[in-house]
């Protein structure tokens, strides 16, 4: 039997509207920990976000390199396996390597290849539980475009997202002679197709404007696909292909998530899935709870929640307000700020009641988001308005390293 514990989008050092959630962070990074130890877990996955951004500061890493020391004294027999996020700057990840090493920790920042083809030495994982190989983990990281197979044209499909198709079949072939009878889980940082997404907290950032991919693209003979980036908790396609989720509200639109980690038991032919919830360390509250609120009434709303007005500042819980728009004043967003002022709470999401003819617009014609205009459609449509014709593979390339920076 073996026992898997996959978590990720951890985003470090983030902030939620200039506010800072070190100690959020740390609350539920000791919880990884206390649950690895208490469900003597075999093996931990970080599926990428490490951090929330490329330049975390020193404190973001000292509790990074903390969680994994404790991890490692606690729970020292158990394999930690962590891959680089889109969030996480590649080289910075992988730079203690060979310490890291040392505390049967392994690190892989981005796709390595060795004369040409992938370095399977660096991507195929054994995990150990008393001495003998138990499983194996294919690491895959965010596939920025320096990662991924040239481009091809693929019928009417993204050609970025058949590349991505081709890299997990060239791992997975590579690194098949040695899979040696034991189960291979595999790890993904993307955004796979059917996957439900949070509105404001997660960029659709597969390379090329391209999406999603199916979740066909992973190994059907992968015994687990262990996926970061999504903050929903969520299996996509089939039973062992699952999104772990954030361990805590990234945002105000996740306050109605279940957040957690994903334990995963592999004993026999199928597969078990437990997620194990995760206590907030800070509240999130919708302010009404029902309904909507004018400014004038949000102190009496704030007074109802009946919060110790001595709660320390980093304890008070995060607030939304739908606001109603009778009586909204000018400056409506200042006054929400003085008024909140008053009472242990810190406001950071406000919602406006749409406008009855914005409702009525919305319900007679399809509408789209600004998130769900895929980028790759836009340059595309942009560049056959301007050259005459529909950008090849190559241009596709170049429109990749763009928006990779590259």
């Amino acid at each position: 039997m073996l026992r898997i514990l996959h978590t990720g989008d951890w985003h470090i050092g983030q902030t939620l509207r200039g506010y800072a959630r070190d100690g959020e962070h740390r609350a539920v990074l000791d919880d990884v920990v206390r649950i690895s130890v208490e469900r003597e877990v075999d093996l931990l996955v970080v599926a990428g976000d490490v951090y929330d951004g490329q330049n975390p500061s020193g404190p973001s890493q000292r509790l990074f390199y903390d969680t994994l020391a404790s991890l490692h004294r606690d729970r020292p027999d158990m394999g930690v396996v962590v891959v680089a996020g889109n969030h996480d700057a590649a080289s910075r990840l992988e730079a203690p390597d060979p310490l890291l090493q040392a505390f049967g920790v392994t690190v892989v920042g981005s796709v390595r290849r060795r004369d040409g083809s992938v370095d399977a030495d660096r991507h195929l994982v054994p995990v150990r539980v008393r001495g003998d190989v138990a499983a194996h983990v294919l690491a895959v990281s965010y596939p920025t475009a320096a990662c991924l197979p040239p481009l091809k044209a693929e019928g009417d499909g993204s050609p970025v997202a058949g590349a991505v198709r081709s890299l997990y079949d060239e791992l997975w072939t590579m690194t098949r002679p040695r899979h040696d009878g034991v189960p291979v889980v595999v790890t993904g940082h993307l955004h796979v197709a059917g996957g439900l997404e949070s509105e404001g907290s997660e960029r659709r950032i597969l390379v090329g404007g391209a999406h999603a991919v199916g979740h066909e693209v992973f190994p059907s003979e992968a015994a687990y696909v262990a996926l970061g980036h999504l903050h929903r908790a969520q299996r996509v396609g089939r039973d062992e292909v699952r999104y772990c989720g954030s361990l805590m509200p990234l945002s105000a639109t996740e306050m109605g998530y279940r957040h957690g980690v994903t334990l995963v038991t592999l004993d026999g032919a199928v597969p078990r899935f437990e997620h194990v919830v995760v206590d907030r360390p800070v509240g999130f509250l919708r302010v009404p709870g029902e309904g909507e609120v004018r400014v004038a009434e949000l102190g009496d709303h704030l007074a109802a929640l009946g919060l110790p007005p001595d709660l320390p500042h980093d304890r008070r819980p995060f607030v939304q307000v739908r606001l109603s728009r009778e009586g909204l004043p000018p400056g409506f967003r200042e006054e929400i700020d003085r008024v909140a002022e008053g009472f242990p709470v810190r406001v950071v999401d406000v919602r406006l009641t749409p406008l009855p003819e914005v409702v009525k617009e919305i319900a007679r014609v399809a509408t789209t988001r600004l998130a769900d205009i895929d980028p790759v459609k836009v340059f595309e449509a942009a560049f056959e308005r301007k050259i005459g014709h529909a950008p090849e593979p190559r241009h596709h390339h170049v429109f990749q390293l763009l928006r990779e920076g590259i």
